[in-house]
């Protein structure tokens, strides 16, 4: 066997979505030679998923044209060959349009290929004493079995052309029962799994997500954050992602003792176990927490400004982030004045105008308004733009606004005089009322998700859209 010396790292795509395959840089002499076989700062960077091995396997073959497969398991591998040389063939048995692609390569020592779950992977040795070696991402079990999709290796559509003739070669007797390509039932995607999906912002994820088999909703009563002993036992290998919308929002209930430990519940307990569960299987962790983890006294607030809540809702809040931020794939998306369905102050306001009555609102209090159709558009962008994990401001766009500035603007929509909104300072307004501070300034920059190239509606068109909808609904 000769092998190419001195290659440089590449990376290849192919007609398998995920299948790469990589030159590996080989580097030898009269002694032998050497190669760094994964290396996770270089392959991720020229453009591999750090997929996070947790196992790895060897398989000695002692003659060739040994054959194993085909079979689809339900983690993503990284194969290469030790020694000898190896003929691959991969087949694409996940459900979706790519269902049936296949792709072919010989394999020395000088190339790997990352097969991603669900893709059916094979290979024939071209020597004697060929090891064949693969990282996977999840520790084997019996269990797991279970969930493998097998295709037979001499399946007419898929049409390997295999260098020793099936009939001359090596397989077991299980391989070459294995259904043809028509009989395989598809290994279904990874689910994304959204809790909290019967609030605001859950409600918008289900309208922009969607029915697909590949999202699982569950609400109050099915995932209860604040009882870990209720969260129900789920297999965690067969999602990719947890999308955390919910949340304690009771801003000045917060303050009181049965308050403040339901806050802390849902808000910061709940969110240290997620993020060791997508940590423990390799999930992508999405939490959406809120402006209240500052006290609102910079101009404008960054992502990595430091925390420095004024209520006992911001830091349950900012605990929670600290938490998500140890996932090492986490998005934390950062919001304020928070608009969707159901009750909230847009439809406060709606009422009182309709009622007659002239509200005194808050004018010292600046921010902008984030819809949870936006939210919820800018989560599944960063999710399938495969944007740098992080945290990220995501609000809607334009000039600032006070509260009164909003009110005077539904009341303007929706035909009634915004001159009946009397603007007043949030002293005047909470004057003898149990309260907690809330911060001067909500106002968060967006440059950092608008560089993903997502850039929300401007707030007024989000306001007019909102308001039309409430109003065909109430035809």
């Amino acid at each position: 066997m000769s092998i190419e010396f001195s290659k440089a790292l590449a990376v290849e795509s192919t007609s398998i979505p995920g299948l790469q395959v990589i030159d590996l840089a080989v580097h030898g002499d009269n002694r032998g030679w050497f190669k760094e076989n994964w290396q996770r700062a270089k392959m991720t960077a020229a453009g591999l998923p750090d997929f996070g091995p947790v196992q790895n396997n060897i398989s000695f073959n002692p003659a060739a044209g040994t054959t194993r497969g085909i079979h689809a398991e339900p983690w993503d591998k990284y194969i290469s060959v030790a020694s000898g040389r190896i003929f691959g063939a991969w087949v694409d048995l996940r459900r979706g349009p790519t269902f049936g692609n296949t792709h072919t390569v010989e394999l020395d020592p000088s190339k790997a290929v990352f097969v991603p779950r669900g893709v059916g992977n094979a290979f024939q040795t071209l020597e004697d004493d060929t090891a064949y070696t693969y990282l996977v991402n999840d520790h084997w079990s019996a269990d797991a079995q279970g969930q493998y999709t097998f295709l037979n290796p001499a399946d007419p559509t898929a049409g390997f052309e295999w260098p020793i003739p099936l009939q001359s070669a090596q397989l077991s007797d299980k391989d070459r029962l294995h259904p043809w390509l028509a009989d395989v039932e598809p290994m279904e995607g990874r689910k994304i799994l959204v809790l909290g999906s019967n609030g605001q912002l859950g409600m918008a994820l289900r309208a922009e997500l969607g029915d697909a088999a590949t999202v699982e909703y569950a609400g109050h009563e099915e995932f209860n954050l604040a009882e870990p002993s209720s969260w129900p036992a789920l297999d965690w290998r067969n999602y990719q992602a947890i999308i955390n919308a919910a949340a304690y929002t009771k801003v000045d209930d917060a303050e009181a003792p049965g308050g403040r430990r339901a806050a802390w519940a849902v808000n910061a307990a709940a969110l240290a176990r997620l993020a060791d569960i997508a940590n423990a299987n390799g999930l992508t962790l999405v939490h959406v927490s809120s402006d209240y983890v500052f006290d609102g006294t910079a101009a404008v607030h960054d992502e990595d400004e430091g925390f420095s809540p004024l209520n006992v809702y911001g830091q349950t809040k900012a605990a929670g982030d600290m938490a998500v931020s140890t996932a090492a794939r986490h998005y934390l998306i950062r919001t304020s004045w928070v608009v969707g369905s159901g009750k909230n102050f847009i439809s406060t306001m709606i009422t009182l105008a309709e009622k007659g009555v002239d509200p005194s609102v808050v004018s010292d209090q600046i921010g902008r308004l984030s819809f949870t159709t936006d939210i919820a558009r800018g989560i599944v962008h960063l999710l399938d733009g495969g944007a740098a994990y992080g945290t990220y401001n995501l609000t809607n766009t334009g000039p600032p606004q006070s509260w009164s500035d909003v009110a005077k603007q539904v009341f303007e929509i929706v035909g009634h005089d915004p001159q009946r909104v009397t603007p007043a300072t949030t002293e005047a307004y909470y004057a003898g009322k149990p309260h907690a501070p809330r911060p001067a300034n909500s106002v968060l920059n967006l440059d950092k998700l608008q560089s993903t190239g997502f850039t929300p509606r401007s707030a007024s068109e989000a306001l007019s859209d909102y308001l039309q909808v409430m109003d065909t609904r109430n035809e």
